[in-house]
């Protein structure tokens, strides 16, 4: 995986925060979506697994990891975690955007360490801390596979996550990838990274269209819908859908040479272990962690497929 941080940023933070020099027990709260789809189920895994080792790691600090199955929810698991806990940094990875920005602010007006995970905020320099895969990247690598494969153009439809500023950075990035192509985007629908909501987004776009060249799934799990939908409807103008994420069950049959799934493009949601981590290493040492931490995202072939294939991954 590439990683890179952001130089400007960090040289910002030269010295370590003050709450991270002195003896206390220091208090971070995790805040991350429920297991609503594969990606999230991978992501909480990832989760309690780094919570545990590092509660072992350093016994000056406590944890609070609190799923929630919508933003109210999220919400109020973060106003707990500041009235009961007197949290010292928050990790938050938003169920969506504009509804999670107002109360997250309102925690770093507390006097909170701040990091936000891979959906981002509404508003930008609310968070210390950016951890996130390369989403315009994502959408551009994406977008690059796209014209590859349908060289002579095409008409696609497009599936889109769940309303969230990675979401708009996918699509552009994908848009800009595809530009002068001739290829034509019939339907753009959100999925929210559902298999059923995708499946029957799917099922609208077939009903409306008799002529489809291929699918921009950007996920896997609403991949694994749309695929689900066009074997129902016993589609076969349909040349392939693309995913992404990295879905062993998907990479798997990238490795195996399925055309109807050529290639796949990673966004790992181990991502959030990353995070939890510097935050832990903010505030028991001098280590700078200001900045944006950012995973790069790559096209997984058949012939780079094995690299990213993990049979005993729990996503």
């Amino acid at each position: 995986m590439k990683h890179f941080v952001s130089g400007l940023a960090l040289a910002a933070a030269l010295a370590a925060p003050a709450w991270a020099q002195d003896g206390e027990t220091k208090v971070i709260g995790v805040s991350i979506p429920a297991a609503t789809h594969g990606w999230a189920g991978g992501m909480n895994y990832f989760a309690q697994a780094t919570v545990d080792r590092l509660e072992e790691t350093y016994p000056q600090l406590d944890f609070v990891l609190a799923t929630a199955s919508d933003p109210a929810k999220q919400v109020n698991d973060i106003e707990d975690m500041v009235a009961t806990r007197n949290i010292d940094a928050l990790v938050v990875l938003p169920f969506e955007s504009e509804p999670l920005t107002g109360p997250v602010q309102n925690v770093k007006a507390s006097g909170a360490w701040i990091t936000v995970v891979d959906r981002g905020l509404s508003q930008e320099g609310i968070e210390d801390l950016y951890v996130a895969g390369d989403n315009p990247g994502f959408g551009r690598v994406s977008g690059e596979f796209m014209a590859s494969a349908l060289p002579e153009g095409g008409k696609i439809v497009v599936l889109r996550g769940i309303p969230t500023t990675i979401d708009n950075e996918r699509v552009e990035g994908f848009q800009a990838a595809i530009e002068g192509k001739n290829i034509e985007i019939l339907g753009m629908e959100h999925g929210d990274w559902n298999r059923d909501k995708s499946f029957t987004v799917m099922q609208d776009f077939l009903s409306k269209h008799p002529q489809i060249d291929a699918v921009w799934a950007s996920d896997d799990d609403m991949a694994v819908g749309a695929l689900g939908a066009i074997e129902a409807a016993g589609r076969d103008d349909i040349k392939f859908v693309l995913g992404g994420a990295g879905m062993k069950e998907m990479i798997k049959r990238t490795m195996d040479g399925d055309a109807m799934i050529p290639a796949n493009v990673t966004y790992p949601p181990s991502m959030i272990a990353t995070a939890i981590e510097i935050t832990a290493v903010g505030l028991v040492s001098q280590a700078p962690v200001s900045g944006d931490f950012i995973i790069g995202s790559v096209l997984v072939t058949p012939e780079n497929a094995e690299t990213y294939y993990y049979p005993d991954s729990p996503f």
